[in-house]
């Protein structure tokens, strides 16, 4: 469940990071509204958000589950653990996920809840619904940009380690196929953060 979770939640990014990209499009918004509309309208795509929070929700859930089992698996850690195969990433990974945990909430509170209407609508929209000017307000913030930027980077920490780890949970492992998969995962985790993470510095600096 967690590996299934996880590669759901990693297609989803995909698809989020192709979406955010037409913020810089030098068309006025007109391509990222246009697309927003359609996700926030479509039925099918409503019924897959349920999916996504499902996912989210029980993702981390199970995520903590783990973490507590291990720990209790080993109450008195090893004197010595330099020798461990553990990776770096692998350590780190309920820190990591916790830490992006935290960002969705912010994330949400700038944007879903305001489509909601749980949140007032920030100062520079028109409406509850106008996510472009919201994003390019929130990103001429420096504090905001750096912020997601590091967000960022930490997901991709995240990334690096979960996409191998889901193949290996579901038993996916090939000695031809394996090490495809390790690379892929290893660009996966560098090229969806680094996207999500250039919108924010190229808005900044350079819109």
């Amino acid at each position: 469940m967690m590996a299934l979770m996880g590669l759901f939640l990693a297609v989803f990014l995909v698809v989020h990071l192709s979406i955010n990209l037409l913020v810089l499009k030098n068309d006025g918004g007109e391509s990222y509204q246009k697309a927003v509309e359609f996700m926030t309208s479509n039925v099918l795509i409503k019924i897959m958000e349920v999916f996504l929070f499902g996912s989210f929700a029980l993702h981390i859930i199970y995520g903590i589950i783990l973490q507590i089992q291990n720990w209790l698996a080993r109450p008195v850690r090893y004197v010595k653990t330099n020798h461990s195969q553990t990776s770096f990433f692998s350590k780190y990974m309920i820190h990591t996920g916790l830490i992006i945990f935290i960002f969705l909430i912010i994330h949400f509170m700038n944007f879903y809840f305001v489509k909601l209407g749980w949140v007032a609508i920030p100062e520079g929209a028109t409406h509850r619904h106008d996510f472009y000017n919201m994003v390019i307000n929130l990103f001429k913030n420096p504090f905001y940009s750096w912020l997601y930027i590091i967000f960022m980077v930490l997901m991709g920490f995240h990334l690096h380690h979960a996409i191998q780890s889901a193949f290996q949970t579901m038993g996916w492992n090939h000695p031809i196929y394996t090490p495809i998969v390790k690379f892929i995962g290893v660009a996966y985790a560098i090229l969806i953060p680094l996207g999500f993470a250039f919108i924010p510095f190229y808005v900044l600096y350079f819109f």
